[in-house]
Formats: C-alpha cells, structure tokens, sequence
C-alpha cells in the first residue's frame, strides 16, 4: 500500500479497496488532526451560534460514524446496537438546523408593498358618473 508491494495475508481482488481505505484513513487523520490544532473554545468564539450547533453537530455525526465502522469491523452488527438511535437523533438536529438556515435565507414579504402591487394591478371599472361628466364637459365647448 505505501509501497505497493501486495501481502499475501489476504487476497489479491481486496488490494485496491485495501488501498482505497487506508487513503481514506489518512485523509481522515489529517483533518482530525487540523481540527485538534484549534482549541474549541478559540474556533467557537469565531462562530455565531447556528454555526456553532453546525460544527458541533458535524462533530457528533462523524464520531457516532467512525464507531458504525468499528463496531462493523469487530463483527457486530451496528444496526442493532444504540448507535443507531444517536445516528437518527443527530440527523434529526441537524434536519432542525437546515430548516433554520433555509428560513433565514427565504425572503422576507414586505407587506406594504405587496399591498400596492395588488392594489395597482387590479382593474377598476371606471364609475358610470365620471364618464357622463367627461362628456358633458367635451360637449359645451
């Protein structure tokens, strides 16, 4: 894998996604490691509160993941196991969050002037009166 020479500790056809996941292991270390440089606190301070449930969200997902994987590896069966119910509680929060974000992104309605485009798009007959009064106007000069 770092060199390419292939084991003979497991089969030949399971090579590429051997390699696969240990690339895959490594860019996860690299970004926990990044993660880690930053004290929370410090990169909280950074964030405004919806970000902050965001990053702590995230957090909590990815780490519930890697123990799905483990347990996975160990042989038992995470679908079974409590791991699941937190997976689900997660999503829904962060489901919560999405919702919150969209609303904040949604346009606002502007009452007032909601009112005057209706108001000036809709068509008002003109009064039986005002069109009498237009003629007799025209007729006596």
């Amino acid at each position: 894998m770092a060199g390419e020479e292939i084991n003979e500790d497991y089969p030949v056809e399971i090579h590429e996604y051997l390699s696969t996941f240990e690339n895959s292991i490594g860019a996860v270390d690299e970004m926990l490691k990044t993660m880690m440089s930053v004290s929370r606190n410090e990169l909280l301070q950074k964030l405004d509160p919806l970000e902050q449930a965001k990053v702590d969200l995230v957090s909590a997902y990815t780490l519930n993941s890697m123990f799905w994987v483990y347990l996975a590896t160990q042989g038992v069966n995470p679908k079974e196991h409590p791991v699941k119910q937190e997976l689900e509680r997660i999503r829904v929060y962060m489901n919560r969050v999405k919702e919150i974000t969209d609303k904040k992104k949604a346009g606002k309605l502007d009452r007032a002037a909601a009112s005057r485009f209706v108001k000036n798009a809709l068509w008002e007959p003109k009064p039986k009166n005002a069109s009498k009064i237009a003629n007799k106007g025209k007729s006596k000069s």
